[in-house]
């Protein structure tokens, strides 16, 4: 099987990063979704296809000074819950 999941706009409001961070997150978001998506596969809903305009992610509590890769992975985990994951 193969997925093909497309994010048109991340937005990422009132998260601490630093200048250049940016891109460590976007990283650790496409490749915790990979996993979470390989390992766990996908909603029984989502299995003949489908788009969403719209996903809305569960919050997110982010630690003091937790590195770009932590917070990447939180993400992923909200976006993959809000979508239906498994």
């Amino acid at each position: 099987m193969s997925i093909s999941l497309r994010i048109d706009r991340l937005v990422l409001d009132g998260l601490p990063l630093a200048p250049g961070h940016a891109p460590l997150v976007q990283a650790a978001v496409e490749a915790e979704l990979a996993r979470l998506f390989a390992e766990r596969g996908m909603g029984s809903s989502w299995r003949e296809g489908g788009a969403l305009p719209a996903a809305r992610g569960a919050a997110i509590q982010v630690a003091p000074g937790g590195s770009p890769t932590q917070v990447g992975a939180q993400i992923a985990q909200s976006i993959y819950g809000g979508i239906g994951g498994t």
